[in-house]
């Protein structure tokens, strides 16, 4: 299909290049934090290409890390020279320098996925950029994507290339456990793998494809009539109005007023340094 305007991305095995100041920039960040002993784990198209060598390009650098873990790093950081910003303290910071940054990420923008000590404790070793670092478990990746269903950004595929990269040799209790009270999310990606890889289907387990579809059917059965609607977790813009205008439950603010650990950093500290300067 013929797409006007910017070329969409294209999947392939070839490594993109980065700008050398990129580059740079994204190994002085994982040595600091590994010298300084913060917890994290890399993610993003780093850990994509590393589980299941689909390589595409990398704007900026994902790392996973805990609410407290990201404040430290945001800590140190700052104290080095680079500008850094609590851009969402549910699940987001930035740091920068010049004109590229590094995601620090907590957990999902709707609060319904959160990055705990056990995602770090997982991640496994590698080296990316020629730093020795960690990447993301596989089923902590797919987990980060279940709910990356927008419009304007769909992970479907890459879920799909998990589980196809892995031939399914992954943690599936793991992976049932991180979807939780979501896993109807965690189905219909299955769902779209088994439509992309119809012979393939067993790289998921029948065991868990039985668990799954037996209770969408005792839902589907049994309607509990005051279940509420969900459709602000999957995309807030797309489903504003049926809170806005039609009355429906706004999840989304509630999952995220209710999030327990946020990001708390001073953001007076970077106001300071650059008011000594």
């Amino acid at each position: 299909m013929f797409h006007e305007g910017k070329a969409l991305p294209v999947s392939s095995s070839v490594e993109r290049e980065l700008h050398a100041d990129q580059e740079r920039l994204y190994q002085d960040v994982l040595r600091l934090l590994t010298a300084n002993r913060v917890p994290f784990a890399v993610s993003g198209a780093f850990a994509l290409q590393e589980h299941t060598r689909v390589g595409r390009p990398a704007k900026d650098l994902d790392i996973f890390l805990t609410s407290e873990a990201a404040a430290l790093a945001l800590d140190i950081l700052s104290k080095d020279g680079f500008r850094c910003e609590v851009c969402d303290p549910v699940w987001l910071a930035k740091v920068y320098r010049d004109d590229f940054f590094v995601d620090f990420i907590t957990g999902m923008s709707n609060a319904a996925i959160t990055v705990t000590n056990s995602w770090i404790a997982r991640a496994r070793p590698t080296v990316v950029l020629g730093v020795p670092t960690r990447i993301l478990a596989p089923e902590e990746l797919l987990a980060s994507k279940m709910f990356v269903v927008r419009r304007e950004r769909f992970d479907g595929a890459d879920i799909a290339h998990i589980i196809f990269a892995t031939r399914g040799q992954l943690d599936w209790s793991r992976i049932l456990d991180l979807a939780g009270a979501h896993w109807e999310m965690l189905l219909s990606s299955l769902v779209l793998f088994r439509y992309i890889y119809p012979a393939q289907s067993h790289y998921v387990p029948l065991p868990v494809w039985t668990q799954l579809v037996d209770r969408l059917m005792l839902k589907i059965s049994s309607p509990d009539p005051s279940a509420r609607f969900r459709g602000s977790l999957v995309d807030e813009n797309m489903f504003a109005i049926d809170v806005k205008e039609w009355g429906l439950d706004d999840l989304l603010s509630e999952y995220r007023a209710c999030r327990g650990s946020n990001i708390r950093w001073p953001s007076h500290t970077i106001e300071d340094r650059e008011g000594a300067a």
